[in-house]
């Protein structure tokens, strides 16, 4: 997976997919997903106004420019066809204790194809790679077995169950916490390779 910096502008490329920061035109293509209820069913956000897909494209420019970089939210867009079928991002949440975090969302018309666990698996690998984190986690609705499934695929391991730990739609969710450490990791790829 090659990594590029273009000053701010950071682009991941796996075998099928382009992991890259959002720009001002994407609004549209994120609107398409984050409006649809069926997405966004086990998230925080929407279903969203166009409004809201708007705001959310401004913040991910504004993170771009901070310095140091926490946020990551970057486009998941298909190299075949160049077109923008997600939205990911890995977090820096304590940046002391070398710790991040990742998530995933896709157009539900790209699922089921392996795009998220190619997604989640090129975070970890720029987590630990390029930012040299320790930890990186990922939290889930526990209904949400598919995003468990990926999680699982790639090596995290299942942590902990926190009861009504989120208030989000209006009603208290439950959470899966996942995790996986760089040597963790390490061990994993170095397992694949031989």
């Amino acid at each position: 997976m090659a990594r590029q910096h273009n000053k701010n502008y950071l682009v991941i490329l796996t075998k099928r997919l382009i992991l890259r920061d959002f720009n001002e035109e994407d609004w549209k293509s994120v609107h398409e997903y984050a409006s649809d209820p069926e997405v966004v069913r086990y998230v925080e956000f929407g279903p969203n106004t166009e409004e809201e897909s708007k705001n959310f494209i401004h913040r991910a420019l504004v993170h771009q420019k901070e310095k140091p970089r926490k946020d990551f939210t970057l486009a998941i867009v298909l190299k075949a066809t160049n077109t923008l079928i997600g939205g990911c991002g890995i977090y820096l949440i304590s940046p002391d204790n070398q710790e991040g975090s990742i998530g995933y969302v896709l157009n539900r018309n790209f699922w089921g194809q392996g795009y998220a666990t190619e997604t989640a698996q090129a975070l970890l690998e720029f987590g630990f790679n390029q930012l040299k984190l320790h930890r990186i986690s990922a939290t889930c609705d526990p209904k949400n077995t598919s995003s468990a499934r990926v999680l699982e695929k790639i090596g995290m391991r299942r942590e902990a169950y926190f009861h009504e730990h989120k208030w989000i739609k209006g009603k208290w969710r439950d959470s899966l916490l996942y995790a996986i450490l760089e040597h963790e990791w390490a061990n994993l790829k170095h397992s694949k390779i031989k």
